[in-house]
């Protein structure tokens, strides 16, 4: 059983990492992509209230956030990175931003 000894060391590495990998998959806390003041103004913007600054900037820091990045002159991927981005941020804001029940 010389075999079997030599594995014991690589079995006891790799029980141990799958543990970790076990206890840090249970361990994630709720993080917000979006602020308040971003779901205030996304949620405005979607009801058809008129484009602001603030609100047109608070929509641009969310899409930087998911990974669009306006300030490049070339971007080959232009508009699919755009939309990729609009699509993570519409994930957000249903997974985030409370919606106010019509009354």
């Amino acid at each position: 059983m010389k075999i079997a000894t030599k594995f014991e060391p690589l079995l006891a590495a790799l029980v141990l990492s799958l543990a970790g990998c076990a206890t840090g998959g249970m361990q994630q806390t709720a993080q917000r992509h979006l602020s308040a003041a971003q779901c205030r103004d996304l949620t405005d913007l979607r009801n058809k209230a008129p484009a602001t600054h603030e609100r047109s900037m608070s929509e641009l820091t969310a899409l930087r956030s998911a990974g669009y990045h306006p300030e490049w002159r070339f971007d080959p991927y232009y508009p699919a990175d755009l939309e990729a981005a609009q699509r993570q941020v519409n994930i957000w804001y249903e997974t985030e931003c409370t919606q106010a029940q019509p009354g």
